[in-house]
């Protein structure tokens, strides 16, 4: 490619790869190596050393990965991005760099459980403590940011309540507090928003969902600024060696192609699936971004392209009639991710987030009757009426 700027559904095709550095390869090719030769022992020590650039050990770097990774980072407008073998590995790598024994991290109202469960790790055993906070506000942060706050989390939407948060008023507080900011931009992808061009620091992904978009994969991205990243990958990654495979990249690198046209129809099918969704006479409370009476609609207005593929819900009646309804659906499937072409629907309280405690659950909005729906990319009306039919069973 020219140095002329391109169009993100241009990006995600081309960034990062350059065919004559491959033998002319139209794909990416999988560099299914875990080691690399050195012409002599000399090579060897100067990259070692750092005095020479090249591949040493896929641990350390991976020509597949670091297409990937490139990519990535072209796509969140960031300098630079690691690849890791899972979401949370993602997660637990940031963290672990960025706090030390005796820290605070500053949560949004919800963040995913096994997120959940890492910070009770963090506070049990390294005294790192955490709280949440609505992030509504300015004067929220000023008087729930400690002086030992190294850390600011955020998910948005939040997983599964689908609360928004404003990250230009985030990232403001936290620049005048010097305290980095952090966000999960899994439920987004970086076709719906970009949280580094509104001012915060580190963007995370579980690319097992949307990236990959093909339930095939499991993997983690983190972007950020140049320095950092090298940091991390030099340090946290390297040594605690939660690295992603070559073939796994590969997966990511394909996937990644289609991420435009397949964010279009989640996003398309959602919009319809909450009209019917809203005007069932069996949903009690819906949650879903791209509803104007969302508390949050203004940002997601601001910050996102469209309100994205993912809506939660409950049903009228108790948990037994939540798991009733699950049971009868028929072409929507009963599993814990998302961003899959098949439509996917959870029970988050007895699901991925049955590790927080019950008390907890129920500040974070997660009631007995909630489910998360994960939009699939079907003809919107044979998911529709599976959920009608369903819906009429209970």
């Amino acid at each position: 490619m020219t140095d002329k700027k391109i169009r993100f559904e241009t990006e995600v095709i081309h960034a990062g790869y350059h065919q004559d550095e491959h033998n002319g390869s139209l794909v990416p090719p999988l560099y299914q190596s875990s080691t690399f030769t050195f012409q002599n022992a000399e090579q060897g020590e100067k990259r070692f050393s750092g005095l020479e650039d090249g591949y040493i050990y896929s641990r350390l770097g991976n020509p597949t990965v670091k297409i990937l990774e490139e990519r990535i980072a072209a796509l969140e407008k960031g300098d630079a991005a690691l690849a890791f073998a899972s979401g949370m590995a993602a997660v637990s790598a940031v963290l672990s760099d960025l706090t030390k024994t005796g820290d605070h991290i500053l949560c949004s109202q919800g963040i995913y459980g096994c997120t959940f469960g890492l910070l009770q790790l963090f506070k049990e055993k390294y005294e790192i403590t955490h709280d949440f906070s609505a992030m509504d506000s300015p004067e929220t942060l000023y008087k729930e940011i400690q002086s030992n706050t190294a850390v600011i989390y955020i998910e948005t939407p939040i997983n599964p309540t689908m609360k928004l948060i404003d990250l230009e008023m985030v990232a403001k507080v936290a620049e005048e507090k010097g305290i980095p900011v952090v966000v999960d931009n899994t439920f987004s992808s970086p076709y719906l928003q970009t949280p580094l061009t509104k001012g915060c620091d580190v963007v995370i992904h579980s690319a097992t969902k949307f990236i990959c978009g093909h339930g095939d994969v499991i993997a983690g991205l983190v972007i950020g600024k140049k320095e950092w990243i090298q940091h991390v990958a030099r340090t946290t990654q390297k040594d605690m060696g939660g690295i992603i495979s070559p073939f796994d990249a590969w997966l990511l690198l394909r996937g990644l192609k289609t991420l435009p046209v397949r964010m279009d129809r989640h996003s398309d099918n959602a919009r319809k699936l909450f009209d019917f969704l809203r005007k069932h006479p069996k949903i009690d409370t819906i949650y879903y971004p791209g509803d104007q009476e969302h508390p949050d609609y203004h940002i997601m207005q601001k910050q996102m392209r469209q309100p994205g593929g993912m809506i939660s819900f409950s049903v009228k009646g108790t948990k037994k009639t939540a798991q009733q309804f699950m049971n009868q659906l028929q072409l929507i499937k009963i599993a814990v991710s998302l961003g899959d072409a098949e439509s996917l629907i959870q029970h988050p309280a007895t699901m991925t987030h049955a590790v927080v405690p019950e008390e907890e659950r129920r500040k974070m909005g997660i009631e007995d009757t909630l489910l998360r729906l994960s939009v699939g990319l079907e003809a919107w009306e044979d998911i529709k009426e599976d959920l009608e039919q369903a819906l009429g069973k209970i």
